[in-house]
């Protein structure tokens, strides 16, 4: 079974920012999937079903971002998900908006989601799925901040980027559950 991850901070007023551009993106591979992400178990909303041919259980903490590895450690603790099975799909401040980057493993570079899961499971062996976000403008960093700017939602003119971005890092789940990690990354690293 695949434990894929979907980071963000539970509430109605997260909802579509971008910080939680991890549960959009499950939530459109539940919807793809017919999977119903409903489930409350280890401090995560869960979801079983099929990606393809893959068993997979989606889930979404309901921890906020910076303790997300609680519910993901519980989750393939209990399941008995190995590394290599787990996907952890997140923001990235650092890649352009909707540029996608899959890795096998490495560092939380900065990503607190990140940070919780590889600490709560002692190492860094997972795949990671970075959807970027932009920074913000240098003006608008020193006028409100990183923390206010990654907690807004996208603007009306990213919206048709992003949704093509949505759909894209889906087909990349898909891809890495079918035919692993190497195609996946060969796909969706490009451009």
């Amino acid at each position: 079974m695949f434990l894929i991850v979907g980071l963000g901070n539970p509430g109605k007023k997260y909802e579509r920012t971008r910080h939680n551009v991890g549960w959009t993106v499950l939530d459109e591979l539940a919807r793809r999937a017919g999977i119903e992400v409903g489930r409350k178990q280890h401090q995560a909303l869960t979801g079983v079903g099929l990606v393809g041919e893959q068993n997979v259980m989606l889930a979404k903490p309901q921890t906020f971002m910076n303790l997300s590895g609680t519910a993901v450690s519980a989750l393939s603790r209990y399941n008995r998900i190995e590394a290599g099975q787990i996907i952890v799909v997140c923001d990235d401040l650092n890649l352009p908006t909707g540029k996608l980057r899959l890795r096998a493993s490495g560092s939380d570079g900065g990503q607190n989601g990140l940070k919780s899961i590889s600490q709560m499971l002692g190492h860094h062996n997972y795949a990671r799925l970075r959807f970027g976000i932009g920074a913000p403008p240098d003006e608008e960093r020193v006028q409100r901040g990183t923390a206010d700017y990654v907690l807004s939602p996208f603007a009306l003119a990213e919206s048709p980027l992003v949704n093509e971005s949505v759909g894209r890092a889906s087909d990349c789940i898909e891809t890495f559950v079918a035919r692993g990690i190497e195609a996946a990354m060969n796909e969706y690293n490009r451009g």
